[in-house]
């Protein structure tokens, strides 16, 4: 038995082979994707640098450039004007709480790149740069003594757009390219790189000039490849042609590849009006990225939320782990694929079931988003329709109150891990049933011993299978424990099928067992892609107890 450091998600749940991608979309490996830079605040004043796998935007609506005549960004001879590029070119940078898998719960402020499309201060940049932050900061043309004030208009997480508005007043801004947009077009990518207020412009060629794209925070119908190189910060920024005008908007950049991405023209000029007018499209208000471990993707991780969204109003938290929404696991191939397939289909406006795990309290969440607010799954609640039976018995003795307590452990074949008390003992031998089955075992109590032997203490027992060679079938697991049940007294309370949609079984919950009334829930299922059984045994005497094994039993792994 050994202790082992391992991510707090169900993997049996919501860990699955990625598909192979559709057809007709490009999946790409945004291993080392250059888009946006954050600064991570410390107390100390300096700041560590944190490259998130992000993207990037364009702009819409046919508006001259520039707020006087001649001030456009076309220079003599069909090239770029610099300084009238850089003038409606803008750096943002977004303050909030963010979180992130790697490093929790942290006061960020990032910095990303958008320009200006109005006279009077509309800017675009990307989702991710601004949705979920306190507090959002912009210079124009590298100018950080003039701070300009802005607010979030409208945004989507599955086109990672966002329209700001500006403080009121007259400014440069961009025209967009007309006619067709085709392969070798000479492009400019323009913005502010790794978080510095020196305006940069890098120049290439335009190599697919329209495909769709999906990545782990987007699902884009129309996107540009290129190869002007971007990174950190070019998120938001706009591609421009050898005249200034907008054809695209930057959003992701593979320096190993040589892959540069810009959302096309096409694209934002679809919704740009609606996102101007305060109305957000294909989106809930999450700011989020799909979440992959060791070549699988887990769901759809959420960075931050915006306030007063539909994610917000659901109870989703910055943090939490979305795993399905109507039914459909989502983020499963490493990208926003499902997730924006849902919304397309449904709608944003309308009552959409979801799943959340929440790595903060290691639970399972189901709620709706325009419905019913998230609430924790209980596996006890689950089994028994009701809080769990008498639980009767001494007080506090499961030994955990908060997450912070509990460590996670495998077992000796490391093919299950739980998170149990960190207070409690372990034992992850190998057990052998009366029919000379092997199965993986995690068995947790305060005392292993008192636990074999007595009603006196809580405690829980996981055991799992591969299906090909289980010698009990989750019917003959009940059957097992019900004669030394009805010895100790106990009654029978509930006798029922299980299904969580990860499982299917039966369990029987006992009360009133032994001396000290304690409870005991047998519970045994097939996992839904049929590959093993899982037999689960709980005993509690307390309330207490049984918020400590619920806690358990929601975060156990089995793996074959």
């Amino acid at each position: 038995m050994r202790i082992a450091r391992r991510s707090h998600v169900h993997c049996t749940a919501i860990a699955k082979a990625i598909g192979a991608p559709r057809t007709e979309r490009t999946v790409p490996s945004f291993g080392d994707m250059n888009a946006h830079q954050t600064s991570r605040r410390a107390f100390t004043g300096s700041a560590a640098i944190l490259v998130l796998t992000t993207a990037a935007l364009t702009g819409c609506t046919t508006l001259g450039f520039g707020a006087n005549p001649g001030s456009g960004p076309a220079a003599d001879g069909g090239g770029v004007a610099f300084d009238a590029v850089q003038s409606a070119t803008i750096q943002i940078e977004a303050v909030g709480t963010f979180v992130s898998p790697e490093e929790g719960g942290y006061e960020a402020a990032g910095r990303g790149s958008g320009f200006i499309i109005s006279e009077d201060g509309l800017a675009v940049t990307n989702n991710h740069v601004v949705v979920g932050a306190g507090t959002l900061d912009v210079w124009r043309g590298g100018d950080t003594s003039d701070t300009v004030n802005a607010k979030v208009l409208g945004s989507s997480e599955c086109l990672d757009l966002a329209v700001i508005q500006l403080q009121k007043d007259d400014y440069p801004y961009f025209d967009w390219h007309e006619g067709d947009i085709a392969t070798a077009t000479d492009v400019y990518a323009a913005g502010f790189p790794l978080g510095d207020p020196e305006f940069t412009m890098t120049r290439g060629i335009v190599s697919k000039a329209d495909t769709a794209m999906d990545t782990p925070w987007a699902s884009l119908d129309h996107v540009i490849e290129h190869d002007a190189r971007i990174r950190p910060g070019n998120s938001g920024g706009p591609l421009i042609d050898t005249e200034g005008a907008l054809i695209g908007v930057n959003y992701a950049g593979n320096d190993q590849y040589d892959q540069n991405l810009a959302i096309h023209r096409d694209e934002v000029q679809d919704v740009i009006e609606t996102l101007a007018s305060g109305e957000s499209v294909l989106s809930l208000g999450v700011n989020g990225t799909a979440l992959v471990s060791e070549g699988q993707g887990l769901g759809i991780w959420v960075n931050s939320v915006a306030s007063g969204s539909a994610a917000d109003e659901a109870g989703v938290a910055p943090g939490d782990l979305i795993t399905k929404m109507e039914g459909v696991s989502v983020g499963t191939d490493g990208t926003m694929a499902d997730y924006c397939d849902v919304l397309r289909t449904h709608g944003q406006d309308a009552t959409l079931s979801v799943e959340v795990y929440r790595p903060a309290d290691g639970r399972y969440y189901t709620g709706q988003f325009n419905g019913k607010a998230v609430t924790a799954v209980s596996v006890v609640d689950d089994a028994t329709g009701s809080t769990g039976g008498s639980a009767g018995g001494a007080s506090g003795s499961g030994g955990a109150s908060s997450p912070a307590d509990f460590t996670t452990v495998t077992d000796d074949t490391e093919s299950l891990a739980v998170d149990v008390p960190a207070a409690w003992n372990v034992d992850g031998s190998v057990f052998i049933d009366p029919q000379g089955g092997e199965w993986a075992r995690i068995e947790a109590s305060p005392d292993l011993s008192a636990y074999a032997s007595s009603w006196s203490v809580p405690g829980l027992s996981v055991l799992a299978a591969p299906a090909a060679t289980a010698t009990l079938s989750p019917d003959e697991w009940l059957q097992l424990v019900t004669p030394t049940m009805q010895a100790a007294g106990c009654q029978l309370s509930t006798h029922d099928t299980y299904s969580d949609g990860y499982y299917d079984g039966v369990f029987d919950y006992w009360i009133g067992c032994g001396d000290t009334g304690a409870d005991y829930l047998m519970l045994s299922a097939l996992s839904s892609d049929g590959s093993h059984v899982v037999a689960l045994s709980v005993q509690a005497l307390t309330e207490d107890d049984l918020a400590v094994i619920d806690h358990a039993l929601g975060s156990f792994i089995a793996q074959f």
